[in-house]
């Protein structure tokens, strides 16, 4: 009944992901799908080489059919995945020696441009407002940076941020407010603006 499911409803990740772990093979395919093109997008945020993103992802997907039965049955699937990929990538650059050598992956640099779209915006006083804020965001620190795509543009909470940067609560919450204050420092305009325009931030 589950592989028929599977095929006729769209189902959540929760229940995807545990029918990966049981060795269900449809399920594997449609959280590939599902996460592939966004994980890609994140990841090329770290390092300007698409061939090796690519490789990146697909090597986590790899090692999660591989080693399905170790893995845990209660995680936020894209938070999860979001992680991996950030933690691959770090190791590959390591490994590669394309950047300088690193131990931790606090020092990777998040080099996403948020970009709103100025086509989405009917008149020009906005779109100006909207490059003026392109501008502010793009020039955050890269950890304020990339804190702030997880939360609005993936739309994590701070408790799957801090897993996804590999640190605690505080520490997510704190660069995300430290970003959203830098922003209420240089924005003379409401604050709701900048958090309604996130979600065209791609």
């Amino acid at each position: 009944m589950k592989r028929q499911l599977l095929h006729t409803e769209i189902l959540d990740d929760s229940t995807l992901w545990n029918s990966l772990k049981e060795g269900n093979e449809n399920a594997f395919s449609i959280l590939f799908k599902r996460h592939y093109p966004h994980l890609v997008r994140y990841g090329n945020s770290f390092i300007p080489f698409p061939e090796k993103v690519q490789d990146c992802v697909q090597d986590v997907f790899t090692d999660i059919w591989i080693y399905r039965d170790k893995l845990h049955d209660k995680v936020v699937v894209k938070a999860y995945l979001l992680a991996c990929v950030r933690k691959r990538i770090t190791r590959s650059q390591e490994r590669d020696r394309i950047f300088r050598l690193s131990s931790s992956i606090d020092t990777v640099e998040f080099l996403f441009d948020f970009s709103i779209e100025h086509d989405l915006i009917a008149d020009e006083t906005t779109a100006s407002k909207v490059s003026h804020l392109n501008h502010l965001i793009n020039d955050l620190p890269s950890r304020q940076k990339e804190a702030l795509y997880l939360r609005y543009n993936q739309e994590l909470t701070v408790d799957q941020i801090a897993d996804t940067l590999d640190i605690n609560y505080q520490s997510a919450n704190n660069l995300l407010h430290r970003a959203l204050l830098s922003l209420r420092k240089e924005w003379k305009g409401n604050i709701f603006f900048i958090l309604a325009l996130f979600s065209f931030a791609f």
